[in-house]
């Protein structure tokens, strides 16, 4: 068996999770981030209600088009910090995607990876 699967009830657990939660939006587009100026968002970036996660609950950065499946998930590894975050990425184009990832890995302190959407059934789940 594959150690990693990346599959589609993976994927729809996460669309439950959006699709049941409220967007609370924290930073529009274009906006600097509080503490520091120089960070500007390319996207909508908030989080969902009534979840947990580290700080106010599963960070979601919400992009131009109008689909509201998750498309991906960003690791982020910050030192600073010393932890990890994941965070959703829904309605991205591909260019929105690479300007997030672009944002998110311009300091040393901090570095990111996209994980694609699957949509493969792991072989556990199939039967006769």
């Amino acid at each position: 068996m594959n150690a990693i699967e990346n599959n589609a009830y993976f994927w729809q657990k996460i669309d439950t999770l959006v699709s049941s939660s409220s967007f609370v939006l924290l930073r529009k587009k274009n906006e600097s981030h509080p503490q520091y100026p120089n960070l500007v968002y390319p996207v909508m970036y908030g989080y969902l209600s009534d979840t947990k996660a580290a700080g106010e609950g599963i960070n979601l950065y919400k992009g131009s088009l109008k689909q509201q499946s998750v498309q991906a998930l960003i690791v982020a590894a910050d030192i600073l910090k010393k932890d990890l975050e994941v965070k959703l990425v829904v309605g991205c184009t591909e260019e929105e995607e690479f300007s997030i990832l672009q944002f998110l890995n311009q300091t040393d302190l901090q570095k990111t990876i996209l994980i694609r959407r699957g949509t493969d059934l792991p072989s556990w789940s199939v039967t006769d």
